[in-house]
């Protein structure tokens, strides 16, 4: 009994799935059709559009679940010690600092091979 019950609300979900995009491509279609109506009015259109969809899928399992998801998400973003501005600006200035120096060892290297392929090809003076 209980397998038919669950076959049943899977079924229902691929329904309330593909539910879900129709009205959202339906929405980006008439958005393109209606072209000669004001662009506030499609965009609301589009926006309205986009929220029944996103209800049609949050009443899925999958839905439910992505939603939660996403719930989870934010309160982990919440948890997270984000970095004072001055240490933003010291990392930023040594990551500067670091690149010149990089770049001028990278260079002072190119500068060696080329003088030691001039010297073992006898190209350079």
């Amino acid at each position: 009994m209980s397998k038919k019950i669950e076959e049943s609300a899977t079924s229902m979900d691929s329904v309330k799935l593909i539910l879900a995009v129709t009205i959202l491509v339906g929405t980006l279609a008439a958005y393109y059709m209606f072209a000669d109506v004001h662009a506030v009015i499609r965009v609301l259109g589009v926006i309205a559009g986009t929220a029944v969809a996103g209800y049609v899928f949050y009443l899925t399992e999958k839905g439910r679940d992505w939603f939660s998801y996403l719930s989870n998400a934010k309160k982990e973003v919440e948890q997270v010690v984000w970095p004072t501005r001055q240490e933003t600006t010291q990392m930023t200035l040594m990551v500067f600092v670091v690149v010149i120096i990089m770049g001028i060892f990278l260079w002072l290297v190119d500068m060696f091979f080329l003088w030691a392929v001039q010297l073992l090809t006898g190209q350079g003076g």
